[in-house]
């Protein structure tokens, strides 16, 4: 079953109604049309769930209604978890496997499904977290002065947005993206529908639901310049486009490699 969300309707959505009234969650009658009761049906089932109270009915959500009837983690086509496993061939494949629709779902949502920003999004991930988790940079010697504060470097970097003692450290590189800086927590929260959420909480960035939506909007925003850079098969510049330099190329460019010629 396709992702559904209000506006939608169909018998999917008949499908999706009729399963969350057998769930206990009436979103009225079952009459196709997604409206403003299904969504508010639906938001309860996933608060009950402890998914992602978005209203919108995408992989996991189908599967926590037992609505799923194609294979598992195929949020866009040929994009398997035993594909991407091949792609991070050190990573737990159970980290894949629960995090691989959320950030697939997100993709989806900024209109970059097809394979060379599918590519750029995983090598990203590849880079910055091969862990495929959503998680807070450590301290080191680039971000951190001997016996500093930590992440003391950050502080006053102009070109993150950060001006004050102790931005660095609460701006740190958080998510699949490691997104870094004021400037960015604030842009990207706007981005994704959240205000200035992030600017006060930005822990919300490891949220893996957010973090899959960061990572989107980070790649949606300079979407022109990376698929330029893609189309000239230079992945050096495309990795700079979102690292700023070339920290993790080996590991991006092997993952984009790979899954060059895994997926279709």
């Amino acid at each position: 079953m396709q992702t559904l969300r209000n506006g939608d309707k169909g018998d999917a959505v008949r499908a999706l109604q009729e399963a969350l009234i057998q769930a206990g969650f009436s979103p009225g009658a079952a009459d196709g049309d997604f409206g403003p009761g299904t969504e508010a049906a639906l938001r309860s089932f996933q608060r009950r769930q402890g998914l992602a109270d978005d209203g919108i009915a995408g992989p996991l959500t189908i599967t926590a209604l037992g609505l799923d009837d194609a294979p598992p983690h195929e949020v866009i086509p040929g994009v398997t978890v035993d594909k991407v496993c091949a792609m991070f061939p050190a990573t737990p494949r159970h980290n894949i496997e629960t995090h691989l629709p959320t950030v697939l779902e997100s993709l989806v949502a900024a209109t970059l499904a097809d394979k060379p920003m599918v590519l750029m999004a995983l090598a990203t991930i590849r880079a910055e977290t091969e862990g495929f988790l959503p998680i807070s940079e450590g301290r080191s010697r680039y971000n951190t002065s001997p016996d500093g504060r930590p992440f003391d470097l950050y502080d006053q970097r102009a070109d993150l947005g950060n001006s004050a003692a102790g931005d660095g450290e609460r701006y740190r590189g958080r998510g699949f993206i490691q997104l870094t800086g004021k400037a960015n927590y604030r842009q990207h929260s706007r981005a994704i529908g959240l205000g200035e959420q992030l600017l006060a909480n930005p822990e919300l960035a490891n949220d893996p639901h957010i973090a899959a939506q960061l990572l989107a909007s980070f790649i949606k925003a300079k979407e022109p310049q990376i698929r330029a850079a893609l189309a000239d098969n230079d992945l050096r510049a495309a990795r700079r486009l979102v690292n700023g330099g070339s920290h993790g190329l080996d590991r991006f460019s092997d993952c984009f490699n790979l899954g060059n010629g895994l997926l279709t």
